[in-house]
């Protein structure tokens, strides 16, 4: 393993040394990085994963953990730091065992997303970004997740809660801080911040039926794909200003919040929209 001298953090920080790990904890990790660090052909590519493996030490990337990935790459402490500033998945202070994200994007904000952020900062007493006094809960909006069709969505390390409501937000952090047992939506199991940052370090996920789970999109993010394998019937569709009869097949079971047939212009006769005059007529 390569090891360099490392240099100064970003600007703006003072240029004092980071301090080390105990001997100990420094072993443990040099192993890992040496299991990550071989996956790759180059070892500069290990970076994004050795984050997360500091970050699983801590809850946080701190100074000691970037000057590690530093010594460990042959990088400058400086390379390390902007990689790890620009990427929001790596937490720059202590962050709770629970990291809530709440998704505000458009669609899942029109569902209720900000109303669900809004009563959460009231109900947890905490701003954006900031964690409940027990270190339980960091509450965050957070950007799309790629679940709108379960909108709104919220977050806890990752795993999806759909279909979220206020009040079953607030359950959901309530139990989170109780310490009571809280089940995914889809997915694996739930586990702490720490164990899911050495997860995405690419060690093993330990969890019960973690394996199964992996890659459990929702029925409905799948329905194209069942579509195009045949394994499902297509939509009823209806055409526009008599350009033909409804097709009748069935729609598929609508599994969502809000992916039900909606009125529209063809489709709702009490509001029709006819063709868009041109100029002179």
């Amino acid at each position: 393993m390569t090891t360099t001298p490392s240099e100064g953090v970003s600007l703006g920080m003072p240029h004092l040394p980071a301090p080390d790990y105990p001997d100990d904890v420094r072993a443990r990790l040099e192993a890992d990085a040496r299991e990550v660090v071989a996956r790759y052909p180059d070892s500069r590519s290990a970076l994004l994963p050795l984050l997360h493996l500091v970050q699983s030490e801590e809850g946080h990337v701190t100074r000691t953990g970037m000057r590690f990935c530093a010594e460990v790459l042959g990088l400058t402490t400086a390379e390390v730091t902007a990689v790890a500033t620009f990427y929001s998945m790596y937490r720059r202070k202590p962050s709770g065992d629970y990291q809530v994200g709440v998704c505000t994007n458009t669609l899942c904000a029109v569902m209720g997303g900000d109303a669900i952020f809004e009563a959460l900062q009231d109900h947890l007493g905490v701003g954006n970004g900031e964690t409940t006094e027990d270190g339980k809960v960091t509450l965050e909006h957070i950007e799309c997740n790629a679940a709108c069709d379960f909108a709104p969505v919220v977050m806890v390390n990752w795993e999806f809660f759909d279909n979220q409501t206020v009040d079953s937000a607030k359950r959901l952090v309530d139990d989170l801080v109780a310490g009571a047992q809280v089940e995914p939506t889809r997915g694996a199991p739930l586990c702490t911040f720490k164990d899911t940052a050495r997860i995405l370090a690419g060690f093993p996920d330990e969890r019960a039926g973690a394996v199964e789970a992996s890659g459990s999109a929702g029925h409905a993010s799948l329905i194209g794909l069942r579509l195009a394998k045949g394994e499902a019937a297509p939509a009823r569709v209806v055409h526009p200003r008599g350009g033909g009869a409804p097709q009748d097949q069935p729609h598929p079971e609508h599994l969502s919040s809000h992916d039900a047939p909606q009125d529209t212009s063809a489709s709702d006769p009490a509001h029709p929209a006819g063709p868009v005059a041109e100029e002179g007529e």
